[in-house]
Formats: structure tokens, C-alpha cells, sequence
């Protein structure tokens, strides 16, 4: 592995949750970074966002489209290493699924084959646990990086989870047929919780926002895996840099909790808001009424008193990470609402 301060990162979808993250940790450790963006006029947004926890010096930044091939030559130049983390990522389940499986899966070869045309050293993409998990005739079990998701199973599937799944089989296919140099990852994180960088706090803060919100008068029979941002981070890093990790899937996670695990927790954690969070479950017939007029609950019935767990032994043991454990970044996840006053 080369020096870090001559080496040129590309984080693509930089302005999201996971991908400012990831790359206030390689500015962290010296990198110099390139993030890609749809419009140059967040730039400076998102380089207040990030300059808030690390220094700016070796960040730059470019337009890309995912569905644009063309737009990703000028991103590539003279890149080192690619962490390709965009990919759409909605509130609500899309009226047609093209809508988000198109710019997956496109969006992901089109970033390959640039990498491939620029002699990239490594590509270390972000799919999800979504792309294991689905669509299996036992539902709640212990999953591993050898499952990979039915999208054909539509009662188990949601057009995230099949967009997610098709996105990284493409890439994988494609880079058997053309037989590249290029090196390449999969991360595969379940539900990514943590310190939210700036107000526009995304999907997947979604759970605990709800809760500090009151939304939840009894809990949900829902429950996730659950990762922590910082660790997600530290996970692509050490697939960048690993010898080890090429031509692999490495699953992200520390836990499985129940949304009343959650209510509970926070419950203890913050005392003065415990009236905002649920003592009970609600039967699972009440959600599914409630997801007829409510679309972010429809876009998690999938979940609906199925327990998937996931094995992160590879990461651990391939590449020596670390995760925290899920009640930290609940924690985290908590202050930030606090603290950025998003909360209602």
C-alpha cells in the first residue's frame, strides 16, 4: 500500500451519511480525496459538513452522474482506489421499480468500467445486507456472505432490496466476463445508525427520529441489523487497504434489536424523553393497517417479526475490524437528533 498523502481516493456519492463519513476518515488518515457529487453547488456544503471533524486540505470534489457513462472519465483521473457508495436510497417503496434499479445497477458498472479504463488499483463498492437476506424459504436465520437474495420472491422483497442485490451481481458478472485487473469488494452493511454530520439526516436514522418523535405509542414486531457508520467506514478502508480482501464480500454489522429493544434503550438512556417511547408491541395486524396509508412503513413490512441475523466472522477475522456495539450507535444516532434539533 502506497503512502497515503500520494495517494487519490474516489468516494462517490460523498454527500450521503455513509459517504461523508467515510471520507472524513481517510482525510483522517492522510488521504488525499476526491468525492463525487450529481451538482457541483453542494460542494460547499458539504465541505463545511466535513471540514467540521477534520481538516479540508485534500478534499476536491466532481459531477458524476450514475447513469451518465461519460461523466466518470474526469472523475477517474489519476485516481488510486474507488469507494463507490452512491445508489438510491428513498423513503417511500417507488411506483415503478426501474426507478431505483436502473441507476444501481448502471450506476455500478459505469463506475467499473471507468475504474477498469483508468487502471484504477481497487474498487471497494457498498451493496447491503439486503443483497443476502431476502427472498429465502427460512427467514430468520443466521446469514452469510455465500446468500445472496431472490429478487425474484416479490412478497420478500421490496424494489430497495432487489435494486441493492441486482447492482452487486451485475458488477460481479461483469467483471468475470471482461477478466479486468481492477480489484474488487463488496461491503455489505445491515442498518447504518451513528453521529449524523448535518440536519438532512437520511432514511436510515429513520427508526430513532420516529421514536424521539413519538410516532411509536407501542412498538412495532420489527427489528434490524444494526451497524455503526464509523465502523462502516473503517470497514471499506481496510478493504481498500487489505491484501487480503479482494474478490470478496464482507457483511457489516454488530447485532440484531427489536424496535422495543431500542424503545427500551433509549428509554433508560434519556430519561426526560421517555414518554415519547413505546412499552409495548402493537400486533403485527395494526402495522400492516397502518402501512396502507403510511409509506415508510410499508417500505419495512418485509421485517415484520422476522429475525435476520447476520455473521460478520469474515471481517473480523480477514480484516481485523471491530464494530461497536449496536446500543452505541443507537446512542450516537440520539445525540445527533438532539443536538442538530431535528427531532419534533
Amino acid at each position: 500500500m502506497s503512502n497515503p498523502a500520494d495517494t487519490l481516493v474516489l468516494v462517490t456519492g460523498v454527500t450521503g451519511f455513509i459517504g461523508s463519513h467515510i471520507a472524513v476518515e481517510l482525510l483522517r488518515q492522510g488521504y488525499q480525496v476526491r468525492g463525487t457529487m450529481r451538482k457541483l453547488s453542494r460542494s460547499e456544503s458539504i465541505k463545511e459538513v466535513i471540514g467540521k471533524s477534520v481538516g479540508t486540505e485534500l478534499l476536491s470534489f466532481a459531477q458524476a452522474e450514475l447513469t451518465q457513462p461519460e461523466s466518470w472519465d474526469a472523475a477517474m483521473e489519476g485516481v488510486d482506489y474507488v469507494l463507490h457508495i452512491a445508489s438510491p436510497l428513498p423513503r417511500a417503496n417507488p411506483k415503478d421499480d426501474q426507478e431505483l434499479i436502473v441507476p444501481a445497477r448502471d450506476g455500478a458498472l459505469n463506475v467499473l468500467k471507468a475504474a477498469e479504463r483508468h487502471n484504477v488499483k481497487r474498487m471497494v463498492m457498498t451493496s447491503s445486507a439486503a443483497a443476502v437476506a431476502y427472498g429465502h424459504e427460512e427467514k430468520s436465520r443466521l446469514f452469510t456472505e455465500k446468500d445472496w437474495t431472490n429478487p425474484k420472491d416479490l412478497k420478500d422483497t421490496t424494489a430497495y432490496i432487489r435494486s441493492k442485490m441486482l447492482a452487486e451481481k451485475a458488477a460481479w458478472d461483469a467483471l468475470e466476463v471482461s477478466q479486468s485487473k481492477l480489484e474488487f469488494v463488496t461491503i455489505l452493511p445491515t442498518l447504518v445508525l451513528g453521529p449524523l454530520l448535518e440536519e438532512d439526516y437520511g432514511t436510515s436514522s429513520l427508526l430513532v427520529k420516529k421514536m424521539f418523535d413519538g410516532d411509536f405509542p407501542a412498538a412495532p414486531k420489527l427489528g434490524f441489523g444494526i451497524v455503526d457508520v464509523r465502523d462502516v467506514a473503517d470497514l471499506h478502508i481496510r478493504a481498500m487497504t487489505s491484501p487480503d480482501a479482494p474478490g470478496q464480500r464482507f457483511l457489516a454489522d454488530s447485532g440484531f434489536r427489536w424496535a422495543i429493544e431500542v424503545a427500551k434503550y433509549l428509554r433508560g438512556a434519556y430519561p426526560t424523553y421517555k414518554k415519547k417511547f413505546p412499552t409495548f408491541e402493537v400486533p403485527n395486524i395494526f402495522v400492516r393497517l397502518m402501512a396502507l396509508f403510511d409509506q415508510e412503513t410499508r417500505m419495512v413490512l418485509t421485517e415484520l417479526g422476522v429475525k435476520r441475523e447476520y455473521d460478520h466472522t469474515k471481517a473480523k477475522e480477514v480484516l481485523g475490524w471491530t464494530p461497536r456495539l449496536p446500543e452505541e450507535a443507537i446512542k450516537a444516532t440520539a445525540d445527533s437528533i438532539l443536538a442538530l434539533g431535528i427531532s419534533k
